[in-house]
């Protein structure tokens, strides 16, 4: 479902270029949950950022279900994004003038044809939040937001679905909520799922670990998925 082949990420800092990922390989099956691990400054998150195409690589090729995404118009990597990637960020990314329900349609009104909302209604009380449809992201807590945001990138049925840090802003209640909620729905729609994190317990929920340090892959686990009683 994802390739990466000797991807490479540099910026230019002044007179100096900066590597940031300096060669990575990667292939991720369909279904599976991957964990992204490694210390601050190792490029986790320019990584993910890379998959998503929401940045560009210096040098390499990342494909998502067999298409080269590294060398696509902005139009058509738009129509990818919206069609084959979901992405749950740290800090939620909810537009503060709509409501619960109006960002979870937004992926669909943005991409899809029809009328999505009894999907959006659906996915939001299965998140819990059946009672929040009309609240606005100041009325949520971030643990709610972070719910809606769930919601949002599972509205399509995206075969991919992308998380940095997903439980980083919350509590920890609230996060193993949200990471349960995560976890259930790419099971039951067998989805691949790419979740960044720092959390050792979360990853050992994953299917498989990779641990980056200084922009290179050092260890590739794979494992029996720790479920926690899940």
């Amino acid at each position: 479902m994802i390739e990466v082949r000797g991807l490479k990420k540099s910026i230019r800092n002044g007179s100096r270029t900066v590597e940031i990922l300096k060669g990575i390989d990667l292939s991720v099956p369909q279904g599976q949950f991957l964990a992204i691990m490694g210390a601050s400054g190792s490029g986790k998150s320019t990584l993910l950022g890379l998959l998503a195409g929401l940045d560009a690589p210096t040098e390499g090729q990342v494909l998502v279900d067999d298409i080269e995404i590294s060398q696509l118009s902005e139009d058509k990597l738009a129509q990818v994004r919206g069609k084959k990637i979901g992405f749950v960020f740290q800090s939620y990314q909810l537009i503060p003038t709509l409501t619960a329900l109006e960002n979870v349609l937004l992926p669909y009104e943005l991409n899809a044809n029809g009328d999505g909302k009894k999907r959006a209604i659906a996915l939001l009380e299965a998140v819990g939040l059946a009672d929040r449809l009309q609240h606005y992201p100041v009325q949520l807590s971030g643990g709610e937001q972070q719910r809606v945001a769930l919601a949002r990138a599972f509205v399509l049925d995206p075969p991919i679905v992308l998380a940095d840090e997903p439980t980083g802003n919350l509590d920890t209640t609230n996060g193993q909520h949200v990471l349960d909620l995560l976890t259930e729905r790419q099971r039951g729609a067998n989805t691949t799922l790419v979740l960044v994190t720092h959390d050792k317990q979360i990853a050992d929920r994953a299917d498989r670990r990779i641990f980056l340090r200084d922009g290179r892959i050092v260890s590739d686990e794979s494992g029996k998925r720790v479920d926690d009683g899940v």
